[in-house]
């Protein structure tokens, strides 16, 4: 990064400011406004105090869940810029994402993050800000940048959730409407999201469910606590790894022919398609002897849906409608 580009950043942006020690300005429920002197919003992110002067105009998003969530707050005018993208995504939204910049199929270089000046950065996971990735939360903040982290992603202890429920993601979508001051939007999207939840019927078959991420000699499933069991869990499926008190873990092939799962839920993502798990699944005589391999008994899930975010409802309805048309087979 120039010396120039970083002074014409610290320059031109002031709308956020971050402080890893300063004093509160506002408790976090407090709402922003949109008058001409809103009221300051401070808020305690994964361990970081993120103080929000006024709303950020200029957003890199990194990852499609925090991309997707701007987008169903109807902010999509904000942001600047993507990285790191899981997916397309969904069909309401495309056309306004297409003229979104991808500065980055992966996590961002810091140095291509403040080329385009942003006043803020909205980060899926605590990885992606870094002093190998977009840079560390400080030194944003000493440049005038703002950074928030979704809060289910947190991994410090005292932050990271115990288990992941959709009231937690419900609370998330609210903060991120006080962190970007549509806090209406985010009521409704709420709403929206409560309704459509309370109107699915889950399984009542007491059916068992593998959530297959990645991995061949050894499965990277979903877990215990996470997005995964949560989704598996409204739709009345038992996780087989339910036990295992992580978001994703490790699972060896010996305790999935042990559980031998009724139904197997693949993640759908180019880099590694539900298509190429089913063949490998398929070719492999170990795995091949599991029913749900067998009876061809698999759901798939886009990978940005298997994280928390604004496509975890309509992810347990889609798993719903998969499964009932297994079932119809």
């Amino acid at each position: 990064m120039s010396r120039r580009a970083l002074a014409v950043l610290s320059l031109s942006l002031g709308a956020v400011v971050l402080s890893g020690c300063s004093a509160a300005t506002a408790p976090a429920s407090s709402p922003s406004t949109s008058s001409v002197a809103p009221t300051p919003v401070t808020i305690d992110n994964c361990g970081f105090e993120v103080t929000v002067e006024r709303p950020p105009e200029r957003i890199l998003t990194i990852k499609s869940t925090t991309t997707e969530m701007l987008l169903a707050l109807g902010l999509g005018d904000r942001i600047i810029g993507t990285a790191f993208p899981d997916g397309p995504v969904p069909e309401q939204w495309a056309a306004e994402a297409a003229d979104i910049p991808v500065i980055s199929d992966f996590a961002p270089a810091q140095e291509a993050v403040l080329d385009l000046e942003p006043d803020f950065i909205y980060a899926g996971w605590e990885s992606n800000l870094t002093s190998d990735t977009a840079g560390e939360r400080d030194a944003l903040a000493s440049l005038g940048v703002g950074s928030y982290v979704s809060p289910s992603a947190c991994k410090e202890p005292g932050y990271k959730p115990e288990k992941l429920t959709f009231d937690l993601v419900f609370d998330e979508i609210r903060e991120a409407g006080t962190v970007f001051s549509a806090e209406a939007a985010a009521e409704d999207l709420v709403a929206e999201q409560q309704q459509a939840l309370a109107a699915l019927s889950p399984s009542t078959a007491g059916l068992t469910a593998l959530w297959y991420s990645s991995g061949t000699d050894t499965p990277y499933v979903g877990a215990g606590i996470g997005a995964p069991q949560m989704m598996l869990q409204a739709a009345g499926l038992t996780n087989v790894a339910a036990d295992v008190a992580d978001t994703w873990a490790s699972l060896g092939w010996e305790s999935i022919i042990d559980a031998n799962p009724d139904v197997i839920v693949l993640v759908d993502a180019s880099w590694n398609t539900a298509a190429s798990k089913i063949e490998m699944l398929t070719a492999n005589p170990v795995t091949a002897q599991l029913s749900a391999v067998a009876e061809r008994r698999f759901i798939t899930v886009p990978f940005a849906a298997g994280e928390a975010g604004v496509r975890n409802v309509e992810a347990v309805r889609s798993i719903l409608d998969q499964l009932a048309a297994l079932d119809a087979r």
